[in-house]
């Protein structure tokens, strides 16, 4: 479902004499469907380099990122940008709405995007939003109001309100309680189980060890 082959990546300092920045060679690999992948390595290794990559917010300078049947690393914006409706979820740490929006609609609009009918969606929304235990009293304020755990667990139910072949986790147990971080386990374990290939980056060691069926240490493809 995911496969690289001979992915390398710089960046350029172009307020730098335009420095050129070597940060990973030759990266070579591939998940399986049902199967996650953590990425390991020290700050500065690559690892969210190498997802951004793989979202493709970030170009490579070479190789080939094929994901779900597409070749990211040469696609055109327009099909990157199908790719993440209908066949890629990202759950970053960080959650990006437009204000005034209700976290209900926040959490629906992957599913409403692709034409599913409004209340059909905000059903799923409704439903993900109670397993993460978002008292209902909120689902109609914006979530940028929230705490930092709140806006995590949005996030989390925006990423997993659609069954698409591939996720990308970016810390996905970061700033949770135990219960909660229960829950996104298991919603894991459950896209696994439908068949998801899953990359993810898991400072959480018991984490990492539950959920991911190798671990990729990023320091062997330092550049």
């Amino acid at each position: 479902m995911i496969e690289l082959t001979g992915v390398s990546k710089t960046f350029t300092l172009h307020n730098q004499g335009a420095a050129v920045i070597p940060v990973m060679r030759d990266v070579s690999l591939s998940v399986a469907p049902g199967e996650c992948v953590g990425l390991l390595g020290a700050s500065g290794a690559g690892k969210s380099t190498l997802m951004r990559m793989l979202w493709g917010n970030y170009l490579a300078a070479s190789g080939r990122i094929i994901i779900a049947g597409t070749d990211v690393a040469h696609a055109e914006p327009r099909e990157i940008l199908a790719l993440r409706r209908d066949r890629m979820a990202y759950v970053s740490q960080f959650l990006r709405v437009v204000p005034r929006v209700p976290t209900l609609d926040v959490v629906a609009e992957p599913l409403l995007v692709t034409g599913t009918p409004d209340e059909t969606a905000k059903a799923a929304a409704a439903t993900l939003l109670t397993r993460l235990r978002i008292p209902e009293r909120l689902w109609s304020l914006s979530p940028t109001t929230f705490s930092g755990g709140e806006q995590q667990r949005v996030n989390i139910a925006r990423g997993f309100i659609r069954q698409v072949p591939v996720m990308l986790l970016d810390e996905p147990t970061a700033s949770l309680d135990a219960a909660n971080r229960e829950t996104v386990l298991t919603l894991i374990e459950e896209a696994k189980a439908r068949g998801t290939a899953i990359v993810g980056i898991f400072h959480d060691e018991a984490a990492r060890d539950r959920v991911c069926d190798r671990m990729i240490d990023m320091a062997r493809f330092a550049a």
